[in-house]
């Protein structure tokens, strides 16, 4: 019994094959499948390159909770890129040797509290040199401090401006999805050239729906937008309807909604059930099918900024992003079943960017803090990074394109 309570009390960790995977009581290394393993053998007899020990990457995500919508793919993708690394026998260090990569994946259930407490498991005990994730702005900004203070460098999944700026206040932090700031600037001028000067404002009571507020109340004057209301709601509320009225007893032209879901499809029902006639404007936080299967037909019209992923396919062949992100979605969807997001994304993005870091550094931290600050024009998922020493998000316009939903479909915007 009380091994039972032990283990339901400890965070959810998953590891992917070809690692080893800790039993459920006892702590006992449990074998997994040698199929990896014998890979990673074959390559390095038939290349001559001898194998060192395994690189390891700490991983948080939003898996279970109201986001879990963000980190379940994430979780998934990064799983899948490890095995296709490990499959071909590891990546190659700076000592010249082959390394599998061993991700220690822990669940924060979407809540700030737990991913303090996995961040210093993966810190203290199991001594990982790079973290990724978490999924959320507020479960990343719940960490900063302790990462900050062990010197691991960490590569959020999360957008807010804030996770990464001041850069001289947070030397050893990263993101790679959009900031706010970028997405907000490419929503306000599409805004500005649909001729809207006028909009009603309703975000989540978090630090994503503050933080785009933020961004929102420091911008819009620049384009000549102005929000005649400023209305908020709770991440898992079930209903909208009162703030939405508040909107509809306005000159608005169109509503922007600042959230994830399941909150972003819940006002976007509850604005179509209350027949309010105004065009509907989102944030990158609904890239993907959650938000469409949850808001239903009511989704149809709604358009946002965000990255390339979702309309891969009309891209021009001269578009350095699109093979990459064709591949993925391939990859992912023969895999898995279903088509990948945007958040998976942003997943990927961290895992590869830890990657290479690892190739250049190895498991030293600082080595690795300096490799991440040297990236320049690598083109992932979200789109092309050059990261520096006062940049450690490192996109521009190039990572974001104005998307519409029409027929339950991502289809570029016009």
């Amino acid at each position: 019994m009380e091994c039972m309570r032990a283990t339901l009390r400890a965070p959810t960790v998953l590891i992917a094959v070809g690692i080893l995977v800790l039993g459920a009581c006892g702590g006992q290394p449990v074998t997994a499948s040698p199929t990896v393993a014998a890979t990673a053998t074959a390559k390095a007899t038939a290349t001559a390159m001898p194998v060192g020990e395994a690189y390891k990457i700490g991983a948080i995500f939003d898996i279970t909770g109201p986001a879990s919508s963000l980190g379940a793919p994430e979780r998934d993708t990064v799983k899948m890129l490890q095995d296709q690394i490990n499959a071909k026998g590891g990546i190659t260090g700076p000592d010249g040797k082959l390394h599998k990569i061993e991700l220690v994946i822990y669940d924060n259930q979407s809540q700030e509290s737990q991913s303090v407490l996995v961040a210093k498991r993966l810190i203290e005990e199991d001594k990982v040199p790079v973290i990724i994730g978490p999924s959320q702005s507020g479960t990343t900004m719940a960490i900063i401090d302790t990462t900050q203070k062990a010197q691991i460098p960490l590569i959020s999944a999360a957008a807010s401006i804030s996770i990464v700026t001041p850069v001289a206040d947070r030397p050893w932090v990263f993101k790679t999805p959009q900031s706010d700031t970028l997405i907000m600037t490419n929503l306000l001028d599409y805004l500005k050239s649909k001729g809207v000067t006028k909009v009603g404002w309703i975000s989540v009571n978090n630090a994503f729906g503050d933080s785009g507020r933020a961004q929102f109340e420091k911008l819009a004057p620049t384009y000549g937008i102005t929000a005649t209301t400023n209305e908020r709601f709770g991440a898992t509320d079930p209903d909208m309807t009162g703030q939405l009225t508040k909107i509809k007893g306005t000159d608005a032209q169109a509503v922007i909604v600042w959230a994830i879901p399941p909150g972003a499809s819940v006002v976007t029902k509850n604005a179509a059930d209350l027949g309010l006639k105004l065009p509907v404007y989102q944030s990158h936080g609904i890239g993907n099918q959650d938000f469409i299967t949850l808001a239903g037909a009511a989704a149809n019209g709604v358009t946002f900024p965000t990255s390339k992923l979702l309309v891969a396919a009309s891209l021009p062949a001269s578009d350095p992003q699109r093979t990459v992100l064709l591949d993925y979605t391939d990859q992912y969807q023969k895999l898995y079943g279903k088509l990948p997001t945007t958040f998976g994304g942003n997943a990927y993005d961290a895992f590869a960017l830890a990657v290479k870091a690892l190739e250049k550094a190895g498991p030293d931290p600082k080595g690795i803090q300096t490799a991440l600050m040297g990236i320049k024009e690598f083109v992932g998922i979200t789109g092309v990074f050059n990261l520096s020493a006062t940049d450690h998000n490192g996109l521009d316009n190039r990572a974001v394109t104005m998307v519409t939903i029409a027929d339950g479909k991502w289809v570029p915007a016009k």
